[in-house]
């Protein structure tokens, strides 16, 4: 596997850093989209855990900081930027010369991979949406939903959850997910926050539930291709 670090540009005072991890053997067959959450950046242990386990299995491999990020700053973009973000780095991947997927997932943490799903609920076209932990809600609000542009969606979704997470209500977000015409599937971490950390009572290491995480992205992957 080889990293690359390359800067990519939003708007004319705005460039962000992307990494593409290219795995040993591509042969251009999928790639897959990792975003950051609200919280942290592309360096966070799990994103980049993550990111490089995608593409140990095959898979062009791409994390990126959003702008307020690549900034320093830490209150989040709004969303059009955040939209803007996840754009440029969907078309740098899709018309790099060499490296060009045939297929392209979208992943991403919690704020990251909700803006993907409304990139794409906006007429972007990818072959799968991967949630690394669904904000269907505020903590503790479950009446403010923030998943009614998922309807719009037709490609397949598939949802990492912690049992026990404030910011999705697994019961509301399975009503939510019964209603929507794509192919649909709820991937649980029993036990797991909103970070998937787990109950130590569980008796699992934080490597144990990423490995897991990993695992069943690189298994949906290679089931949609």
């Amino acid at each position: 596997m080889k990293l690359i670090e390359r800067k990519l540009t939003v708007k004319p005072d705005s460039d962000i850093t992307s990494v593409w991890a290219i795995p040993e053997n591509y042969a251009n067959q999928s790639a897959v989209i990792v975003a950051h959450g609200a919280g942290n950046d592309m360096h966070h242990p799990f994103i980049s855990f993550i990111h490089e386990a995608l593409a140990k299995c095959g898979n062009l491999s791409v994390k990126f900081n959003f702008p307020y990020k690549e900034k320093g700053r830490k209150a989040p973009d709004r969303m059009p930027t955040l939209l803007a973000a996840w754009k440029t780095v969907v078309d740098a991947v899709r018309t790099d010369p060499e490296l060009a997927p045939q297929h392209l997932f979208l992943a991403g943490k919690s704020m990251g991979g909700r803006a993907a799903s409304l990139l794409v609920a906006e007429g972007e076209n990818c072959d799968g949406l991967i949630f690394l932990g669904f904000p269907l809600h505020p903590p503790g609000k479950p009446d403010q939903r923030r998943a009614d542009h998922l309807q719009q969606i037709d490609c397949p979704m598939l949802f990492f959850q912690g049992t026990r997470d404030r910011l999705c209500d697994l019961e509301l977000l399975h009503q939510v997910l019964e209603k929507l015409s794509a192919k649909v599937t709820v991937y649980e971490i029993e036990g797991g926050d909103h970070s998937f950390k787990v109950l130590k009572r569980l008796g699992r290491s934080e490597q144990e539930v990423w490995e897991e995480i990993a695992t069943a992205c690189c298994a949906w992957i290679n089931a949609h291709l």
